[in-house]
């Protein structure tokens, strides 16, 4: 198992700035972006839905998400610090790639189309993406998997969540 920063292979890792800004600009961007269309939403449209008794307060979702979205540019961090020419690196880093666009797309669904059936449609495949990059992770970086770990859990409360407003305001 290769480490960060180490390489044996040519071409080595992805230079630390560009590395740096592939792993925090685009979880950034998704955190800024979901942030956007969610907050505006709560106090009026998510506020009027019947909730579940598992529902959180409100005041929990950001550092929840902000240390989910840490967790994730460290893991994505570690797979970029892997030399580029690493079998199975490229298929991890697209597979993270592919799990952010739906964890931004989520947010577009639920809380700007105002569709808890939206939500919940793009949410399952959301699982099944960040399950196939802690695969992906798994034998390139296990700590970089276990990382994410935390991200499956919360989503998949998140999930239960989700299917329990859809089906109280379906």
């Amino acid at each position: 198992m290769m480490h960060p920063g180490q390489s044996t292979l040519a071409g080595g890792p992805t230079p630390p700035v560009q590395r740096f800004l592939l792993a925090v600009v685009p979880v950034a961007a998704v955190s800024i972006a979901g942030s956007l269309v969610t907050t505006p939403n709560i106090p009026t449209w998510y506020a009027t839905l019947a909730k579940p008794g598992f529902t959180p307060p409100n005041w929990l979702f950001a550092p929840v998400w902000t240390t989910l979205y840490i967790l994730m540019a460290y893991a994505i961090w570690r797979i970029l610090s892997l030399p580029k020419e690493q079998p199975g690196r490229a298929a991890a880093v697209t597979a993270f790639f592919v799990q952010l666009a739906l964890n931004s797309l989520w947010s577009f669904a639920f809380f700007g189309a105002h569709s808890p059936l939206a939500g919940l449609v793009v949410i399952a495949a959301l699982i099944v993406a960040i399950l196939a990059t802690i695969k992906a992770f798994w034998p390139l970086d296990r700590f970089a998997a276990l990382l994410l770990w935390p991200y499956l859990a919360w989503v998949g409360y998140a999930t239960a969540l989700n299917g329990a407003i859809w089906h109280l305001n379906g």
